[in-house]
């Protein structure tokens, strides 16, 4: 009986103990700690990060992901050939290049319609999470009407330097 219990126990707290230890279950991941421990986790199916490298784009197709969205625009220089990096790891690249002017709610609907089309985890990238953040922060605001909950989870997907653009595009919403 006590070895039973002992082993739901461990069964149910193991999980929980190891929970702590995948790079991310966070929106925006940290490349390094998703390279270095060789895990990732989505949240509600998406991960936000800056510009991967090949080592984190195999990280991410070993854990699951099958598809990349990456938002930077076809001037900016990725370290890579990504469409070819991300295809032969098995993955699908989709080009969704956001760029100044973009931080609008039809782009962020495109954003939704994109991501509705998977089941399974997606990377979205930029250079840095700041455009995927804002992206966000207007899509959950769209989902939710609550201006606050979309601010911080366009700040947890990495969003910086764009929040005065995307606080200007809620309040023009809200007719202030």
């Amino acid at each position: 009986m006590i070895r039973r219990l002992f082993l739901v126990f461990f069964l149910l707290a193991g999980p929980l103990a190891c929970a702590g230890d995948v790079a991310t279950d966070t929106l925006k991941a940290d490349l390094d700690a998703v390279v270095d421990q060789g895990r990732v986790s989505p949240v509600g199916g998406i991960t936000s990060a800056g510009q991967p490298g090949e080592d984190a784009l195999r990280v991410f197709a070993d854990n699951g992901y099958v598809a990349v969205i990456d938002m930077r625009t076809p001037e900016e220089d990725r370290g890579l050939d990504e469409p070819a990096a991300i295809a032969g790891l098995g993955m699908e690249y989709i080009a969704f290049p956001i760029g100044s002017g973009d931080i609008t709610f039809e782009k962020a609907q495109e954003l939704d319609e994109l991501l509705s089309q998977y089941e399974e985890p997606v990377l979205v990238h930029c250079a840095s999470g700041n455009r995927v953040g804002a992206l966000l922060a207007l899509r959950e605001f769209l989902a939710s009407g609550d201006r606050d909950k979309a601010l911080e989870t366009g700040r947890e997907g990495g969003m910086t330097g764009l929040e005065g653009d995307v606080r200007k595009v809620l309040e023009e919403a809200a007719g202030h």
